[in-house]
This record gives C-alpha cells, structure tokens and sequence, in this order.
C-alpha cells in the first residue's frame, strides 16, 4: 500500500473498538436517515467504500440492500464481517483501496460516510466511487464539514490534525456539492445536520499529534462554521458540528 494508505490502516486498527462504540458513529437517527437521503431502489447493491467496522453497511442491509464495503484496516474489516455475518451472503467485505479494487458488475450506489477528510485527494476519491457505479446509480458522501472563512477553517484544521495524524482536510458544504458535480454527477443534492461531539470522547478515539491539554488549550482560540466548542459546566467541553450529506446521479449513458 502507499505510504498514507498504510499509515491510515494503522491508526484505524488501533481506533476500531473505540471507533465502533462512538456516539455519533453509532447513531441509529443519523444512520436511518442516512439510508433514506441515498434513496436507493429496493434490493440495490452498495459499494460502502471505507467501510470501517461495518455500521453504514449494516443500515443498508437492515434496509433489504446488498452490501460489498471496502476498507484499508484489517481490524475494522474484521469487526465488519462479525457485524454483518448475520446477512450472509448479502454483505461482503474486503480490505483493499478503493482506487485498487478489482474489476466487478457496477454497484447501484456507491457510499461513504466520515472518510473524507482522510483522503488527500477528497475529490478523486469521489470521482473513484463514481466510477464503480453504473449509469443512473449514486453516489453518496457524508462528511463533517468546514467554515467557507479562511480564518476559521484553517484553525479548524489544526485543531483536526492535532487530535488525529490521519486527518486530511475538512470540505465546506459547497465544496462537497462541487466535488460531486467534478465528478460528472448530475441532480446533486445537499442536507446539513447539525451534531454534537464530547471533546474527551471525540480525543480518545483519534490518533493525537499532541497531547489533550494541548489541544484543549487550543479549543478557545478561534470558532468556525462546523465546529464551535461550548464549555460546559461539569467543565467538560462540547464541539457543536455541522455534517453535510450529498447525493448526485451518474447520467445515463
């Protein structure tokens, strides 16, 4: 695997228990909507691509799709295939890139959810879940986003990079929307949602760069559109986020 592919994997076995229990993973609300935002045909296959341990894929098959989901973590993929045994061989997992998959009938839609802001390249990472769908199929992409503001995106950043050395870069809403239309998709839809992160929680689960006092301290320095930190006062800190989900439609050929 390239460098960035390995070092994702990595910190991703490491994250996996944590990550599988998180609050705003595991979110049956967020995930129900998730599912009915896609609005896929009855019995659609869905390429999750970057599939973690398996949540997305599980609100898919729960909903009477079929699921094959990508994923670079061996742990995660693990924890995948135990989650979603159950719909035998309506679900299928592989660990493997995305960009190295092997040749197989397009999908009906291509997902991902939170993965993103992992890719160096968030709009060819868009432009390759395109490609596995066949004509008329979607993409879907949910992803926590940033302020539009140079000022207040770029300290949205380093707080993201400081709690997580796997982070990438946060999109606006709009930039997402563009990615998508880059990406030849048509009738491109966008929702935002609002939620909200426990900072020890959201910490616990990242792989730091730093250490929490450090970027705690760090948390009052600046605001932005998508991440706006209110103490509280048990003196814990909640981050008030905004999650875009868009959809667009590959044109018929």
């Amino acid at each position: 695997m390239p460098a960035n592919d390995t070092e994702l994997a990595k910190a991703f076995d490491q994250q996996a228990a944590r990550f599988e229990h998180a609050p705003v993973q595991t979110d049956p609300a967020a995930l129900t909507r998730l599912v009915a935002f896609a609005a896929l045909p009855p019995d659609s296959l869905v390429l999750d691509a970057g599939c973690g341990p398996g949540l997305v894929a599980e609100a898919f098959l729960q909903a009477g799709h079929r699921v094959h989901g990508v994923g670079l973590s061996g742990e995660m993929i693990r924890r995948a295939r135990e989650r979603c045994a159950r719909f035998g061989d309506r679900a299928g997992f592989e660990q493997v890139s995305l960009f190295e998959m092997r040749p197989r009938a397009p999908f009906g839609a291509a997902v991902s959810r939170f993965v993103l802001h992992h890719a160096p390249d968030a709009a060819g990472f868009l432009r390759a879940q395109a490609r596995q769908v066949r004509p008329g199929g979607v993409v879907v992409a949910s992803d926590h986003a940033s302020d539009p503001g140079p000022t207040a995106a770029r300290w949205h950043h380093e707080i993201e990079c400081a709690r997580d050395k796997t982070h990438s870069r946060n999109l606006t809403s709009g930039e997402l929307v563009d990615a998508l239309g880059s990406a030849g998709l048509t009738r491109v839809q966008l929702v935002e949602e609002e939620l909200e992160l426990d900072f020890d929680e959201w910490f616990d689960r990242g792989t730091p760069a730093l250490l929490k006092a450090e970027v705690r301290a760090k948390l009052f320095a600046g605001r932005a559109r998508g991440f706006d930190p209110l103490l509280r006062v048990d003196g814990g800190i909640t981050i008030r986020c905004v999650r875009a989900l868009v959809r667009g439609v590959k044109p018929e050929a």
